[in-house]
């Protein structure tokens, strides 16, 4: 299944995939050979460790190098509309937030990047500053007002 983000959150999982690939791979290849330096490896709770650190690190590569595979570029284009790469100033009850509307895999809320399958993304998609809706979040809907796209 195609995974839809923007030229830069391919750009950064790039990035991300490089980093692992030579600096954390390098840094765990260094943990393995300094806990097996310890002795018999079938009690070198070290080298166990690192050695689970070096198969969870090669899950996260294979899984970035699928996402990058299987990306599908979103040209972010000039519209008032709120799509996938918006930054949008919202009005949720009382409080204003900025958000930025990403992929699910690019989503962290902490940073204002919300899904578009999120109950807000899924709700202002499509939607253009001005526009009210309601949101259904933890089975309570609230008033949202659109109040800038870029």
């Amino acid at each position: 299944m195609p995974e839809y983000i923007t030229k830069e959150e391919l750009e950064e999982l790039k990035k991300e995939l490089e980093h692992l690939k030579t600096i954390k791979t390098r840094e765990i290849a260094d943990l393995i050979r300094h806990a097996a330096s310890f002795g018999d490896l079938k009690e070198n709770f070290a080298y166990h460790e690192a050695k689970e650190k070096q198969g969870f690190l090669h899950g996260k590569i294979l899984e970035l190098q699928e996402k990058i595979r299987s990306a599908q570029i979103i040209e972010k284009t000039k519209s008032d509309k709120i799509q996938i790469g918006s930054d949008v100033l919202v009005k949720i009850e009382k409080d204003e937030q900025n958000l930025i509307i990403v992929s699910p895999s690019q989503a962290d809320p902490i940073k204002g990047k919300i899904s578009n399958e999120s109950p807000i993304g899924e709700a202002i998609m499509g939607k253009k500053a001005g526009d009210k809706v309601k949101i259904n979040i933890g089975g309570e809907r609230l008033d949202c007002e659109i109040l800038k796209v870029e």
